[in-house]
This record gives C-alpha cells, structure tokens and sequence, in this order.
C-alpha cells in the first residue's frame, strides 16, 4: 500500500520559519519526483516545490522562491519542505505528492500526481 504521510504543520507568526517533512511507503521512491502542494478554500491546488532526478536542484513558483526549499532522502524515503520568511497568504494545507519520473514531471498540474498525503495544515498570523 502507498502511503505519503506529511508531519511539521502548525501555527507560525510571518516571519517564522516551519518544516515539512512526508515520510512515503509503498513505491520504489527513486523512481519517483517528489513535490509539495498547497490549498486554500475555493482555490485549485497549487505548486510550490518539485524535485526530480533531472533538477535536483528544486523548481518553485516566483511566490515562494528564495524562502521554501525542498530536499530529499533518498535511503529514508523522506521529502522536505524548509519554509522560511513565512506570510500570512503563505497559510493554506500542504500536501506531499509523487509522480512517476518522466520528462517535465515538475510541470505536471496536480491533476497528474500519482500519490497524495492527507495534508497538514500550516497557518500564519500576521
């Protein structure tokens, strides 16, 4: 069975930092990239953070680039989430996902995703 399951959510005040961190169980995680997600009431899923074997270095939208780093483990099985500088538009639930590795997997839209967690809320106050 596969599993995705997030932990590190919480209330932070803006400025605050947070870590994600997704254990994931059941696939052969190498040949997967690993990304986060997050979303509001009323809002698509959105991306924030993709890693794959052919951009290790990370890929994230210009909304959280330069404070939200992802990195993985490949012999734990684990992905993370370092958020840094965190605002109140940052507050939403933040979903762990892989995707079959493939060209351009990091584009893929959420739609695309094999495997979910269940979510972890994090919350800023201003």
């Amino acid at each position: 069975e596969v599993q995705l399951v997030e932990s590190g959510g919480g209330l932070v005040q803006a400025g605050g930092s947070l870590r994600l961190s997704c254990q994931v169980f059941g696939i052969t995680f190498d040949d997967y990239a690993v990304g986060w997600f997050r979303q509001t009431p009323g809002k698509e899923r959105e991306a924030v953070s993709c890693m794959s074997g052919s951009d290790p270095s990370g890929s994230y939208p210009d909304s959280v680039k330069g404070r939200f780093t992802i990195s993985r483990d490949n012999a734990g099985n684990m992905v993370y989430l370092q958020m840094n500088e965190l605002q109140p538009d940052d507050t939403a639930v933040y979903y762990c996902a892989a995707i079959f590795e493939a060209p351009l997997s990091c584009v893929a839209g959420a739609l695309y995703w094999d495997y979910w967690g269940q979510g972890t809320q994090v919350t800023v106050s201003s």
